[in-house]
Order: structure tokens, then sequence, then C-alpha cells
């Protein structure tokens, strides 16, 4: 008997994690696709790690029990780096896959030696980013830049608004490094907001870099992990991709048309 198509709930404080869903959906078109953005949590940076636990858990009890999901991609840094373990031990036969910076495949790709590490001020400030660089870039000098106002520039960019170029090459200029004959070659994007902005990155950096956007090798881990229950992806009839925000606020004429555009049906916030 052929087993149903997954359900899978992408989560993130905002919109940022539409970057991983797209990549996601990329794998599992016929999955049931489920997104939800806390935008009224958003932004989770500020929380000290007991308020953002709370949080989560929070958020997840209700989307847990409206929408039954067959696995929960956190596409937060944030998030993932603090609050896995107890989403884990509080659902354990469901699986979550998590966001970590992709400081590993940074430091096999750098050339010059030289990476840096563009993240929120919390995923630079984590012990665990100091200890994926010990255990996979001790041989580079890696740059850890905390930026406090890219993601919400990239949340106001998704809802329409004009960001100043300024500001986000402001933002992105502690990145690049010169260091004797070596420059920086390699940034990693260590929040899922920051591709929605790669455009403008890759226009106002002062020289060529490869940037480093986690979002397929997590959708790669969640294929993976769909896999061994459901098989490959198979074509069937799919639904149409539900968002969600806790807010209960109906998103901006840009962001909602932007998500028409790949596809979704706009829902409200879960009972």
């Amino acid at each position: 008997m052929t087993p149903p198509a997954p359900k899978i709930l992408v989560f993130d404080s905002g919109l940022g994690g539409l970057t991983v869903f797209t990549e996601v959906a990329k794998l599992r078109p016929h999955a049931a696709l489920l997104y939800c953005a806390d935008d009224a949590g958003f932004p989770y940076g500020p929380l000290s790690e007991a308020a953002l636990v709370a949080r989560v858990m929070e958020v997840m009890e209700k989307l847990v029990a409206e929408l039954s999901p067959d696995l929960v991609v956190i596409a937060c840094n944030t998030a993932s780096t603090r609050a896995l373990p107890p989403l884990r031990a509080r659902w354990p036969q469901l699986p979550f896959v998590g966001t970590v910076p992709a400081i590993k495949p940074a430091a096999e790709r750098s050339r010059s030696r030289l990476v840096s590490v563009l993240a929120t001020p919390g995923t630079v400030a984590r012990d665990y980013t100091r200890a994926l660089i010990a255990s996979f870039a001790d041989d580079c000098a890696v740059t850890l830049v905390g930026s406090t106002r890219l993601a919400p520039l990239a949340e106001e960019f998704m809802r329409g608004a004009i960001v100043p170029e300024a500001e986000i090459a402001r933002e992105i200029a502690p990145c690049f490094v010169t260091r004797n004959a070596a420059r920086t070659d390699v940034v990693v994007l260590a929040c899922t907001h920051y591709p929605l902005l790669l455009d403008s990155f890759r226009r106002l950096s002062p020289w060529a870099v490869e940037w480093i956007d986690p979002a397929p090798a997590i959708a790669r881990q969640a294929d993976r992990l769909l896999a061994e229950r459901f098989g490959h992806d198979r074509d069937a009839a799919a639904p149409a991709p539900r968002a969600i925000f806790t807010s209960g606020a109906r998103p901006e004429p840009a962001l909602a048309a932007a998500l028409t555009r790949m596809g979704f049906a706009l829902d409200d916030k879960p009972e």
C-alpha cells in the first residue's frame, strides 16, 4: 500500500525560513508543505535563552496539535542552537531538522583560508558556533560578523520596502578582510534571512566571494529523513502550500504577491 505524502512544516521567526522552504519544495514538490512565520515573536535574537525556548515550545505545541506534521524544519540558527534539544525531548517520534552555520563546507572551499561568518549577534556569541570553527576550520582565520540590522532589513525587503543599499553595504563590510596578499574568499550566511538579500550582497561586495547558503543542505537532510519513512518524492496531487503567521495579520500586498507567486495559499494563525 502506497504511504501518504508527507506533511512538512518549515518554521522560522519570520520570513527568512522561506529560503529553506524553497529548497525543500524543490526536493519534495508533491508533499503537503506548510510554512509558519512566528512574526508575533520576531526577532528572536534579543530574547534570553529561557524566553526563546519557552516561545518556540509554546508556538510548536499549537502547530503540532493543529497540523500533525511528519517532519519539522527549524529554519532559524538561533532557535536551532537553543530549542532543538527540548523540542526533540517533547516530541521524540517527530523528526526535527535544524539549521547550523555552514562552517565546514566554507573551510573546505576556501583557498585563501580567510573565511567570514555573517550571522546575528546571538549566533556569533554561541559556544556552538565557536565549536564548529574549532572542529572544522582550525586552519582558517575566521571572522565572525554579528549584524543587528540585516534580518529586519530582509523582512522589510520582502514586505515591499525600499532597503537602503548604504546600510546593507555597511553591515557586510566587516566580512571582507585582507591579510598580506590574501583576502576573504568565502562568506557563510549564518542566518536564513540573509539569502533574501543575496543579490544586494553580490552587487555591493568590494570583491567577489562565494556566499554559502545553508538552505540546500538543510533540504537534503530533510529529504533523507523523509525517504526513510515515505520513500522518495513521487508524482501525486498535492495541496497548495499554506503560509501561517502567528500574529494573525494578513501579509502586506507586496508580501502577499510574493507568497502567491511561490504557490502559497495564505492562512491565519493556528488555533
